[in-house]
């Protein structure tokens, strides 16, 4: 039960990033279901995908109930990361472990650096 809490508890923490910065749950995600549950890359990328949709579907219901929901500016970005969602599945099967960790890496810092610098 105790590590039942401790998921909760980062689910709870994945979605409050995801709800404040309106994403950013699966940078909180994926480490710890590396170091908390132990999955390997191949399986701890997608798992936080998985748990992160319904997140932003109740993220984006909150901000379409406060009016907070431009759908005509949204509506090309959702084409194009079905798109690239559909493209990068596919790739993600062939990418090695290590790889997968080093642009996992990269992207968090650069990230970082334009949020700080910004």
């Amino acid at each position: 039960m105790k590590e039942k809490g401790k998921y909760a508890l980062s689910g709870a923490l994945a979605g409050a990033l995801n709800g404040v910065l309106g994403a950013g749950g699966g940078v909180v995600l994926v480490p710890l279901l590396l170091g908390f549950v132990g999955l390997e890359e191949k399986h701890a990328f997608p798992t936080s995908v998985f748990i992160i949709l319904p997140i932003s579907a109740v993220t984006a219901a909150v901000y379409l109930a406060h009016g907070r929901m431009d759908f005509a500016l949204a509506l090309p970005y959702l084409i194009g990361g079905i798109l690239g969602g559909l493209i990068a599945g596919k790739m993600f099967k062939k990418m090695p472990a290590l790889w997968l960790r080093r642009l996992f890496g990269v992207v968090l810092v650069v990230g970082g650096v334009r949020a700080v610098l910004g």
